[in-house]
């Protein structure tokens, strides 16, 4: 077996090689399995490279980022191969959950662990629907699981038909039984990372509590300050700013670099870290941030050109054609899948 480890201040890259090859950086990874294969790794201030003779896999890496690229073939010879060429443009879909079992009662949730109801089921479902043409590449959800399920169901519904599958970083062991030993099956699997950055934000004293008793108990303009304003938090909680510090710094670190390395993304999570994210792709104000209300189950779409974020979805548009108003990058994906599919 081949052992390669090399530490940098930002992580860790481990490759094991024999009958699996393992990547690790921060907290994302993901196994693939060449065979036959020789390392070389390459350190610069820039990031990592790394190839392989024989089947193909590439990982590339900076500071702040990891770049899974689905593993191709190539021929077994000593040409260098580079990662594949960046895309013009990728997308950016943001889905807040489905509705939960404590949305349903009324209940303040924030970081409980709470599944969906049968109408966040159909929710997630539906949100699956219309991004059924939207090319996928990697998602990212909370580590909560209503937002976990929400990202799983929409995708049973991608035309695509690729399998999310959860990365699971907790343990070596954990990482070890994870691991996949069919190129072809990896091939048409979509790397799932959950984060808890992405979490809700963290409501103290009041999980659990009734909303509507709550506003009784401590008047209704306390609760919609601790609700609703930018900086408040509730009693040993968290304010949106609080939430948005950890939400924001984990999509600029890990989610961001990944649009750039031409990969479209899904993210699935909640009202306040998905507020927060948009916040930062809207440039939006403190004030401006905190009207933002976002539906349960309906996604929003973001072209990601140039390093800009252009939004192209209305979180209230009934339609396909009016949520997405199709890019040309777009269109052309689309049309690849009807040619494939019939």
């Amino acid at each position: 077996m081949v052992n390669a480890m090399l530490h940098q201040t930002v992580g860790t890259l481990q490759l094991l090689g024999n009958f699996g090859t393992h990547y690790e950086i921060r907290n994302d990874s993901v196994n693939l399995i060449p065979r036959g294969f020789k390392v070389e790794v390459e350190l610069s201030k820039r990031g990592i490279y790394s190839s392989w003779e024989g089947k193909l896999g590439v990982i590339r890496a900076s500071a702040s980022q990891t770049s899974v690229v689905d593993p191709v073939l190539a021929p077994s010879n000593n040409v260098t191969h580079e990662p594949r060429t960046k895309s013009n443009e990728t997308a950016l879909i943001l889905i807040r959950h489905g509705e939960s079992l404590w949305n349903e009662k009324n209940l303040f949730t924030g970081c409980v662990d709470v599944p969906l109801t049968k109408k966040g089921v159909e929710e997630a479902i539906e949100a699956g629907r219309r991004i059924s043409n939207i090319p996928v590449d990697m998602i990212f959800t909370s580590a909560l699981i209503r937002a976990q399920m929400t990202a799983m169901l929409a995708m049973t519904q991608h035309r695509r038909k690729k399998v999310p599958i959860i990365m699971h970083n907790e343990s070596e062991q954990a990482k070890a039984w994870s691991q996949i030993y069919s190129e072809e099956t990896i091939k048409q699997s979509i790397p799932v990372i959950a984060a808890w950055q992405l979490n809700e934000r963290m409501y103290g004293e009041l999980q659990g509590l009734n909303k509507q008793e709550t506003a009784d108990r401590f008047g209704k303009e306390k609760v919609h300050e601790w609700r609703r304003s930018y900086d408040i938090p509730p009693p040993d909680g968290e304010s949106l700013e609080m939430c948005a510090q950890r939400a924001v710094a984990y999509f600029k670190d890990n989610i961001e670099p990944q649009l750039q390395s031409g990969k479209s993304v899904m993210i699935a999570a909640h009202g306040n870290s998905l507020r927060s994210i948009i916040m930062y792709l809207d440039q939006l104000t403190s004030q401006e941030v905190i009207s933002l209300e976002l539906s349960t189950g309906i996604p929003m779409l973001y072209i990601f050109k140039e390093d800009n974020f252009i939004r192209r979805g209305s979180p209230v548009a009934p339609t396909e054609t009016g949520v997405y108003a199709y890019t040309r990058g777009l269109a052309q994906y689309r049309q690849k899948l009807d040619e494939m599919l019939h």
